[in-house]
């Protein structure tokens, strides 16, 4: 799973740890390690957050530009995100044209993003079917310690939570010297958490640190929101050739709404 394999002694290690429901940090299995978020890193983008997760840092920012909707959508706005990941976040990175990792960690973002319906689409029109803004989402890790997709989708809630509207001059352009005093169309409620699950052996983890992800067989990452009291599974992706269990997803899913409380809770002040 990982592109930096880690050697047998080190796979057996952590397999025998974990199946003993203990992990080298001192955590259980299913613990999430410290979150911390700073807003307003860049002066330059609409909304912007920094996030930490352990030693795990992501700088997220949103831009909005002027674009032509896609020809499926013409009566909506754009969103598209990119990741730039560069080596001095990770060995595992590498310059040059994105590998399938780099690939996979935007587009998880996005759908997380995007199929909970989190952004307003709609309200981004500026002349149908001609002009709309156009929603960029940039994902710069800074540390990876494991975890990143997580981190990444928390960084992208916050900066969209922040985002303020530019303003238009009369020729229809972004009047960069206006101040944005209106706030971005966010759906009323709804602010997606993805919640990645590794496993290795009969055991399930969440949270990774890097050495410990290193190692895992498999992962499936699950996009939740909650929506009029319900929770709603708006994503999931899977990565790795060893399946999960009937009994490990049941496991998962009782898990789910439990640290989608948690986390939100913590973010609370933030969205």
């Amino acid at each position: 799973m990982s592109s930096m394999p880690s050697s047998n002694l080190t796979i057996e290690a952590m397999k025998k740890i974990f199946a003993e429901g203990k992990r080298f940090d001192g955590r259980k299995l299913t613990e999430l390690r410290d979150i911390s978020i700073t807003l307003d890193i860049s002066n330059k983008a609409e909304g912007s957050a920094g996030v930490k997760i352990g030693k795990t840092e992501v700088l997220v920012g949103v831009k909005l530009g002027i674009g032509t909707p896609y020809p499926d959508s013409p009566d909506k706005g754009n969103l598209t995100v990119s990741g730039d990941l560069l080596p001095l976040a990770s060995p595992r990175f590498e310059m040059g044209p994105p590998d399938f990792w780099g690939i996979e960690l935007p587009r998880l973002v996005d759908r997380a993003v995007r199929e909970s319906h989190m952004i307003e689409l709609d309200k981004l029109v500026i002349e149908e079917g001609e002009k709309v803004w156009t929603v960029y989402i940039d994902i710069y890790p800074i540390n990876d310690d494991g975890n990143l997709i997580d981190a990444a989708t928390i960084g992208a809630i916050i900066a969209l939570k922040n985002t303020m509207m530019p303003e238009l001059d009369k020729d229809g352009k972004i009047d960069y010297e206006k101040k944005a005093t209106k706030k971005f169309p966010l759906s009323k409620g709804i602010s997606p958490i993805s919640f990645s699950f590794f496993k290795l052996g009969n055991s399930v983890i969440m949270d990774p640190t890097r050495e410990e992800e290193e190692t895992c067989e498999a992962r499936v990452t699950f996009g939740l929101s909650n929506w009029k009291d319900q929770y709603m599974i708006n994503s999931c992706q899977k990565s790795g050739n060893t399946p999960f269990t009937k009994e490990e997803i049941g496991q998962i899913m009782d898990l789910l709404p439990k640290k989608f409380e948690e986390v939100n809770e913590k973010l609370k002040k933030f969205l």
